[in-house]
C-alpha cells in the first residue's frame, strides 16, 4: 500500500489552497504607489480614500482600487478645426492645451472623460471667440484669444479638478485664395515701401548734389574774385612802380621816343594784322630821335633839348636807385647808356643808308629809314629793355 491515504492528499490540499490564499491576500494588501501618481480606493464599491506616493495597506477582499490619475503637467494637441470668423471666411486653426490634475477624485468621479470634454470645451469656445472677430484680427489677436480660451477653460474644468494653464493656437490657416490675395497685398505694400525708400534716396542724392554745386560753385566765384582782386592790386603796384621809376629817372623825351620805337613792332605782330595804323605822334618821336642822334630832323617837328642838357646828375640817380630798391622792383635800364647805344646804332645805320643811297642814287631819308626798310634789308638789332607792364 501507499503511504499517503486518502486524509492526508486533502489535508496536503488545504494546506496548499491556504498558502495560496495567504499569497494572494498579501499581494493585494500591499500597494506601492509610485510619484506623482495617485490611486483612488473603494471600499465596498464605495469611495474610501486617495493613496499618495508610498507604501499603503488595503484590506483583501474589500478595498479595490479604481483608477490611477496622474498628476504631472499634461499636454494635448488636438486636431485643426474649421471655424467662421465674423467677415464670413474658414480658417482651420490648431490648439494646444497645458492641464494638471489638482482633484484625483474629483477627475474621476465628476467627469467621464476629461481629454474629451476639454476638446470640446476648446472648440466650442474657440468658435464663439473667433466669431467675433474678423479675419485681421484673428491673424493678429493670437494673445487675446489665447487668454479668453484659458480663462473660459479654467473656470468650466475648475470643478473637474482640472487646472488649464496654457492655451496656444499652433497655427491659423486661412483658404488658399486668401493666402494668395494676402501674399499679393504683403508684395505690393513691399514694393510701395521701396519705391519710397528710393525715391526718398535719389531725393537725398539731388540734394546734396545741388548742395555740392552751390558750394563749388560759391567758392569758385569766391577763388575767382580773389585772383581779379589780386590780379588787380598787382598791376596797379607795378603800374605805381613803373610811374614812379620814370619820374624818379627822369626820362627825357630821348628815352621816351626810344621805347616808343621798340613797341612798335609789337604793334603790328600778328598774321591777321593788314593794317598798320600809325599814329599821329610818331612823326614827331622820329624829330626828337634824329635830333637826339645828331640827324637833321624832321621838318615841322619841334627841335628836342641838345645832348646833354637833360642828363640827370648823380644825386638823381642815387635816388632812382634807392626809390627801385625800396619798391622791390626789377632796376630799369639807364637812359643816358640807352640812348648812347642807340645813338652808336643809328649812326651805324645811317652810314649803312647813305652809302646804299649813293650807290642807289637816291638821298637818304631818316623817316623811311626808321620806319619803313626796302625788302631784303634787316632792321639792326635793337637794346634789350625790360617789358612794360600793361596800364
Amino acid at each position: 500500500m501507499s503511504d499517503f491515504q486518502p486524509g492526508t492528499i486533502v489535508l496536503y490540499l488545504v494546506l496548499l489552497l491556504i498558502l495560496i490564499f495567504v499569497v494572494v491576500a498579501l499581494v493585494k494588501a500591499v500597494r506601492i504607489v509610485p510619484q506623482a501618481t495617485a490611486l483612488i480606493v473603494e471600499r465596498l464599491g464605495r469611495y474610501s480614500r486617495t493613496l499618495e506616493p508610498g507604501l499603503h495597506l488595503l484590506v483583501p477582499f474589500i478595498d479595490r482600487v479604481r483608477a490611477g490619475v496622474d498628476l504631472r503637467e499634461q499636454v494635448v494637441s488636438f486636431p485643426p478645426q474649421p471655424v467662421i470668423t465674423s467677415d464670413n471666411l474658414v480658417v482651420s486653426i490648431d490648439t494646444v492645451i497645458y492641464f494638471q490634475v489638482t482633484d484625483p477624485k474629483s477627475a474621476v468621479y465628476e467627469i467621464a472623460n476629461y481629454i474629451t470634454a476639454i476638446e470640446q470645451l476648446t472648440v466650442t469656445t474657440l468658435r464663439n471667440v473667433i466669431g467675433s472677430m474678423d479675419l485681421e484680427q484673428t491673424l493678429t489677436s493670437r494673445d487675446q484669444i489665447n487668454g479668453q480660451l484659458r480663462g473660459v477653460l479654467d473656470e468650466a474644468t475648475g470643478r473637474w479638478g482640472i487646472r488649464v494653464n496654457r492655451v496656444e493656437l499652433k497655427s491659423i490657416d486661412p483658404p488658399a485664395s486668401v493666402q494668395g490675395s494676402m501674399e499679393q497685398q504683403m508684395r505690393a505694400e513691399r514694393d510701395r515701401r521701396a519705391a519710397i525708400l528710393t525715391a526718398e534716396g535719389v531725393k537725398q542724392s539731388q540734394i546734396l548734389t545741388a548742395e555740392g554745386e552751390k558750394q563749388s560753385a560759391i567758392l569758385r566765384a569766391e577763388g575767382d574774385a580773389q585772383a581779379q582782386v589780386l590780379r588787380a592790386e598787382g598791376e596797379a603796384r607795378a603800374i605805381l612802380q613803373v610811374f614812379d621809376a620814370i619820374h624818379t629817372g627822369d626820362a627825357d623825351p630821348k628815352l621816351l621816343a626810344y621805347q616808343y620805337l621798340q613797341m612798335l613792332p609789337q604793334i603790328a605782330n600778328g598774321t591777321a594784322s593788314k593794317l598798320w595804323v600809325v599814329p599821329t605822334e610818331f612823326t614827331a618821336a622820329l624829330g626828337s630821335i634824329s635830333k637826339g642822334f645828331g640827324g637833321s630832323g624832321v621838318p615841322g617837328v619841334p627841335t628836342p633839348p641838345a645832348e646833354g642838357a637833360g642828363e640827370e646828375t648823380e644825386a638823381v640817380r642815387a635816388l632812382r636807385r634807392e626809390r627801385m630798391e625800396t619798391l622791390g622792383g626789377a632796376a630799369l635800364t639807364d637812359p643816358a647808356e640807352a640812348l648812347r647805344e642807340a645813338k652808336r646804332q643809328s649812326e651805324a645805320a645811317t652810314a649803312d643808308a647813305t652809302s646804299s643811297g649813293t650807290r642807289s642814287g637816291l638821298p637818304f631819308n631818316p623817316a623811311t629809314e626808321a620806319g619803313q626798310r626796302p625788302s631784303g634789308e634787316q632792321e639792326p638789332p635793337l637794346p634789350p629793355t625790360e617789358p612794360q607792364p600793361h596800364a
